[in-house]
């Protein structure tokens, strides 16, 4: 389980195509410090399972499902990535619950530049947008951000100096995808609501009579 709240800007140093799959090297010292075998690392939101590590550098495998589903696949040898380790239990939750599964990629439409901040217009994948809300949260390429305004196809996003600075959000362009993971606990919901009805056989609510 991850938070969103980038550790460290680490970037691509190797890619092997597997035909059905590819193997990334990717370089980040602070997430590789204490790495073991099996241990898992979101890169750009997407959780991936550490293959081998050694220094400051480590290999994933990523998966034709993955590669398909997420902008992985697009990533080449110097690419910045968003490197986040799972969070520790009592650990701070200084985003939101993130489960590093995307859901689908978005792509970055505008940049609107203000004094101290920036904010960036984002597509949404169909299916995507009921389950972004105003003042909601969703993870952009493995960044907790906080939704400014919830179209129908769109939704924006306020990048404040840090996240300019210390993740790849600073430098994405007009075109360029990102990984979008949004709130389980919408998801969730909407399962548990289905169509409004109850499940067959479940029991049905106590009425509470009114006070008198």
């Amino acid at each position: 389980m991850f938070t969103g709240i980038v550790e460290e800007l680490g970037e691509v140093t190797a890619v092997e195509d597997l035909g059905d799959s590819c193997r990334f090297t990717l370089r980040g010292p602070l997430v590789t410090e204490g790495a073991k075998h099996g241990d898992s690392i979101a890169v750009n939101g997407v959780c991936l399972t550490v293959a081998e590590h050694g220094g400051d550098r480590f290999t994933a495998d990523v998966m034709a499902e993955t590669l398909g589903r997420s902008s992985l696949g697009a990533l080449t040898v110097g690419s910045p990535v968003n490197l986040e380790r799972t969070v520790a239990v009592g650990g701070r939750l200084g985003g939101h619950i993130v489960q590093g599964h995307v859901d689908g990629t978005g792509s970055l439409v505008a940049r609107t530049p203000s004094e101290h901040w920036e904010i960036v217009k984002i597509a949404l994948p169909e299916g995507l947008s009921r389950y972004v809300v105003e003042k909601g949260s969703i993870t952009v390429d493995g960044v907790s951000l906080t939704v400014v305004d919830a179209g129908p196809d769109y939704f924006t996003i306020s990048l404040i100096p840090t996240t300019l600075a210390l993740t790849t959000l600073g430098s994405k362009g007009p075109g360029d995808p990102v990984n979008l993971e949004v709130d389980i606990l919408a998801k969730y919901v909407e399962r548990l609501l289905g169509d409004g009805r109850r499940p067959a056989g479940a029991p049905s609510l106590p009425v509470e009579e009114p006070t008198r």
